[in-house]
């Protein structure tokens, strides 16, 4: 079986060569999609023996999706990875034995990942393991297409799950996490007005089902935790991951990641759901709120090339 690995990037310098090496024992097609870095991503990148293609970005599942369309792929199956994430040695193997003997029913394998924060692997808080659907049979997978927490959907067959280091280990410091969940926080809050408003965001990219972890977690969003009092969502949620999921054994790394992740980031969202629903409740349609959320924000929402 052969095996085509695809990596978004954008100015990961730090990352792109440790991501590339994890996966060029079993890869036979490696393609970086880059969103024009300015940084050395593409020098390195080229030095590693990847194929390079380019893309202005408007979102992850989009981006993703025109390499499928787009991209002269031959493998037979399909990986998702990003770029600061690594295949150890122990799931390569596992990759390379398991895949050619599966059977023909089988078009997705899921992967479990560890979350490195602070040179520590948060093992409690319901962070270990994530199981994300990350390798496919070609032409059997979309990402959906979503501003945020976006999955490869399957059809066609079952999947199964393997065991592995798959590890989630971003070199970057505390003020670029910061960064980044305040972006995160802008694009879920976007999907959330755009179900709530009626603004169709999303192209049907995706089919089938997403995996059941990731199911799960929407259906509890959509009948529970998306109806409490504003704030009550966000705390209830860290105190659930910090006692009942024990996160409190992680140690200070954990305590900084879950409060950070598990309610800073969450109470965010709710602040900028507040902010935006004051801006769009006034407008007298879809069109005009459409058009108030992209200057509001600054995302290209109808971006569809």
């Amino acid at each position: 079986m052969t095996i085509a690995v695809i990596i978004l990037t954008f100015n990961e310098a730090m990352h792109i060569e440790r991501a590339i090496r994890s996966v060029q024992t079993f890869a036979n097609e490696i393609l970086v999609v880059d969103s024009f870095s300015s940084d050395r991503t593409l020098e390195i990148a080229r030095a590693c023996g990847a194929t390079i293609l380019q893309r202005k970005f408007d979102n992850q599942a989009r981006q993703f999706n025109w390499v499928l369309d787009t991209a002269p792929i031959t493998s037979d199956w399909i990986m998702r990875l990003d770029a600061d994430e690594v295949i150890e040695p122990d799931l390569a193997k596992a990759i390379r034995a398991t895949l050619p003997a599966l059977p023909d029913e089988v078009v997705g394998v899921a992967l479990k990942r560890k979350h490195i924060f602070l040179d520590r692997w948060i093992r409690h808080g319901g962070r270990y393991p994530l199981t994300l659907l990350r390798l496919w049979r070609r032409g059997h997978g979309r990402v959906e297409d979503r501003w945020m927490d976006e999955h490869v959907l399957v059809t066609g067959g079952r999947t199964i799950t393997l065991d592995g280091g798959f590890t989630d280990h971003n070199l970057n410091d505390l003020s670029f996490f910061i960064d980044k969940h305040n972006k995160y926080a802008t694009r879920e809050a976007v999907e959330r007005l755009s179900a709530r408003y009626g603004l169709r965001l999303q192209r049907e990219e995706g089919q089938g089902a997403p995996p059941r972890q990731a199911a799960h977690k929407k259906l509890v969003k959509a009948i529970f935790y998306n109806r409490l009092p504003f704030g009550c969502g966000p705390l209830a949620y860290f105190l659930y991951r910090y006692f009942i999921q024990l996160g409190i054994l992680d140690g200070k790394a954990g305590l900084v990641y879950h409060f950070l992740q598990g309610f800073w980031y969450r109470f965010l969202v709710e602040a900028k759901l507040l902010e935006l629903d004051r801006l769009l409740a006034p407008l007298p349609d879809a069109q005009a709120r459409f058009a108030a959320l992209e200057r509001a924000t600054g995302l290209k929402l109808g971006a569809t090339q």
